[in-house]
């Protein structure tokens, strides 16, 4: 794949999923429902949406899911569900531009993590490359700027770090799964993600007090069926077309265009200084990922 050019129409469903998955946070801002509720749901409706879809188009493997892997994909579904909350959460104790930068630090945790889970070497490169990110990542945090900060702020940033933690070990699950149709890899994790939600909501009363508007509902149906449904479908379907290079570039359209939203809508740009620390942690993650041909790492938002 990497010797044959770009197909046009992969390029424009890649970018278009992109940015689907970088106007989250601004979606995110405007429902006022629990971050656990809004993870099942975008779980639930986002996994349905697929298996339909593979349903209706007859795009199905025929394949059944193997014990070992499927548990792993039930894991990682898990994992993912436990992700969303957190960054829903970080997304409301600090800026956008800020809780998505700590989540992109999630590419840097995988490098860490390589020489323990795959045996991979830490290089001299991919060693500059994550001391790079963390320069960034405080630079973003502002803590360099001096003066204190609102505990929510804080908070925030730990929600965000929390929540690239559980991203990196979706990664790193996900890459155990390799050989296994990306759609029904997706729909299993999706539905996992969304089923684990429901005895948590159960327990912590997060379905007392619930209240829906049309407004609500509509964004809720937006975060489930188009920035998980229909942006998965998007992204998956581009990716035979484009060379491995090109996708991990592509990739990076979403935090950027994160950043522009936020500072568009919700009045939230980073200061020159959280521009400098975006460019080193997204800068460093493509550097790092690909020689490693980042389309094989599933991206889960």
């Amino acid at each position: 794949m990497n010797n044959r050019k770009n197909d046009p129409k992969s390029l424009l469903m890649i970018v278009t999923s992109m940015i689907i998955f970088g106007s989250i946070g601004i979606f995110r801002r405007s429902i006022p429902l629990p971050s656990a509720f809004l993870a099942f749901a975008r779980g639930i409706l986002g996994g349905l949406f697929i298996l339909a879809f593979r349903n209706r188009s007859g795009n199905r493997t025929g394949e059944k899911t193997e014990i070992p892997y499927f548990r792993l994909l039930v894991l990682s579904g898990v994992l993912m569900g436990v992700n969303w909350i957190l960054l829903f959460e970080a997304y409301n104790h600090t800026t956008v531009p800020i809780a998505t930068l700590c989540y992109y630090m999630a590419p840097t945790i995988v490098v860490l993590l390589s020489p323990i889970v795959f045996n991979e070497p830490l290089t001299l490169k991919k060693t500059i490359c994550a001391i790079t990110a963390v320069i960034g990542m405080v630079l973003v945090s502002g803590v360099t700027a001096g003066g204190s900060f609102p505990g929510n702020h804080i908070r925030g940033i730990l929600l965000g770090l929390g929540a690239a933690v559980l991203y990196a070990a979706v990664v790193i699950l996900n890459k155990k799964c390799g050989g296994m149709d990306a759609y029904q890899k997706t729909t299993i994790q999706l539905l996992s993600a969304g089923t684990v939600m429901v005895p948590y909501l159960l327990l912590s009363g997060g379905l007392e007090n619930l209240e829906f508007s049309l407004r609500t509902v509509v964004l809720l149906l937006i975060v489930g069926i188009v920035h998980t449904g229909i942006a998965y479908l998007l992204y998956f379907g581009s990716i035979d077309g484009l060379r491995a290079q090109t996708v991990a570039i592509i990739s990076y359209v979403d935090p950027v265009s994160a950043l522009l939203f936020s500072a568009l809508f919700l009045n939230e740009p980073l200061n020159a200084m959280g521009i400098f620390g975006a460019a080193l942690i997204i800068g460093s993650a493509i550097i790092s990922e690909l020689p490693e041909g980042a389309s094989e790492q599933i991206r889960y938002f």
